[in-house]
């Protein structure tokens, strides 16, 4: 180029490279990076506790939680609860029973379309309180209980609360594994199938985060019927306790949630799998301010080690206790209020569902236990039972869902 060539008040670009993408990169990165401390130094904004009292608080917070709702896309208006008990001769309703109590395979309605699909566990005894157990994406209702291997007995933590007199709701999620299709198009874009969910429902103002809220909430209005003075509380482990979090945060009937194996500072968010992004989140959501939003009611925090969740265009691992202690210290007290209660093993990871979570979880639902587990082991009465085809009808439904969202 000559001097003739260059626009007035400008001059030649003089940079070694001849590649400049890396260079663009890195600019853009610096860029979001600022403007994820810029937000996270303004969010206070948005905050204007009243703790005078529990009324005023959660009136004070009420505009929080509406926007919480929207951007992860729970707002669609859920079907009148119930809970269907299914079977035939070969995998009968009633999965198994021991001493203490039985376990059903259920559905429930949630939205147009989408049902709610897992184990329904049933004290016989009179129950101490209604629970719903959110297991990990990549754990089946049955591994959490027993009824299947894949989760040490220690970390059982559906089959404790069921010995010790709860009655429980037990969802299936949708899980991380390949996307099964013969479309070779599709195929190549390796994605997940909460990453396929959480694609077709984002352009909708919809999310795979909000269907699974509405999946659990739909439980809890199940749980809210007759007897209104039953407590009720929510547990979820890893992608379970994201859900479980946000249930929790949004639905103030549930009396107690117990988080393992999620909290953390989200300012990295973006580096997490890509079914993770919630639009404007960190504008005013930390997870200290999602925890906010479950208080004055209870909240156990259970600092356990997380799957490795890798090559999902994002990636996930346990974080430093140093992290999640810090964003709990974020999460404000105020006087009068019950205070969050952070589990650990002297700033190791413990659990999921360590013995002294579920005990505390149990004292804020105002129940004494010592949460024991027996050796009396459920056994599963179905003949040809597979998750699999369970989960495949969790897919496509909300595949279905989030198409007549669009008409």
């Amino acid at each position: 180029l000559g001097a003739e060539d260059v626009l007035p008040g400008t001059k030649l670009l003089d940079w070694a490279e001849e590649d400049l993408s890396g260079r663009l990169m890195d600019g853009a990165h610096r860029f979001v990076d600022g403007q994820i401390r810029v937000a996270a130094a303004e969010r206070s904004r948005f905050w204007k506790y009243d703790a005078s009292s529990k009324k005023a608080y959660e009136a004070s917070s009420a505009e929080n939680r509406a926007r919480l709702r929207e951007i992860i896309g729970a707002v669609d208006p859920r079907l009148p609860a119930g809970m269907e008990r299914f079977g035939d001769d070969a995998n009968p309703a009633c999965v198994a029973e021991t001493s203490r109590y039985r376990v059903f395979q259920v559905r429930w309605p949630v939205l147009e379309g989408v049902s709610g699909e897992g184990l329904l566990v049933e004290p016989k005894a009179t129950p101490h309180a209604r629970v719903v157990v959110v297991p990990d994406a990549d754990q089946t209702p049955e591994e959490v209980l027993g009824l299947a291997p894949g989760v040490a007995p220690a970390q059982q933590f559906a089959r404790r609360l069921a010995e010790n007199g709860f009655e429980l709701v037990i969802p299936v999620l949708v899980g991380r594994d390949k996307l099964d299709t013969p479309d070779a198009a599709l195929k190549k874009t390796d994605q997940t199938c909460r990453e396929w969910i959480y694609r077709q429902a984002f352009h909708m103002g919809r999310h795979i985060i909000g269907y699974e809220v509405q999946k659990v909430l739909a439980a809890v209005d199940w749980c809210r019927q007759g007897d209104a003075s039953v407590k009720v509380g929510v547990v979820g482990y890893a992608e379970g306790g994201l859900i479980a979090f946000h249930a929790a945060a949004l639905d103030t009937r549930i009396d107690a949630a117990l988080v393992s194996g999620y909290f953390d500072s989200r300012e990295n968010v973006w580096a997490e799998p890509i079914y993770r992004n919630v639009w404007s989140l960190l504008e005013r959501f930390g997870d200290a301010e999602v925890a906010s939003l479950i208080l004055p009611r209870s909240l156990v925090v259970e600092y356990s080690p997380v799957p490795d969740v890798t090559g999902h265009k994002g990636d996930w691992h346990t974080p430093e206790f140093p992290s999640v202690s810090k964003e709990f210290e974020r999460i404000p007290v105020a006087g009068g209020f019950a205070r969050p209660i952070l589990v650990h093993d002297d700033g190791r990871p413990t659990g999921p569902g360590s013995l002294r979570a579920l005990t505390e979880f149990a004292r804020q639902l105002g129940v004494q236990t010592e949460m024991a587990l027996s050796d009396e082991t459920p056994t599963d009465r179905r003949g040809s039972f597979q998750p699999e085809p369970r989960h495949r009808r969790t897919v496509q439904q909300l595949e279905k869902g989030t198409c007549e969202v669009q008409n």
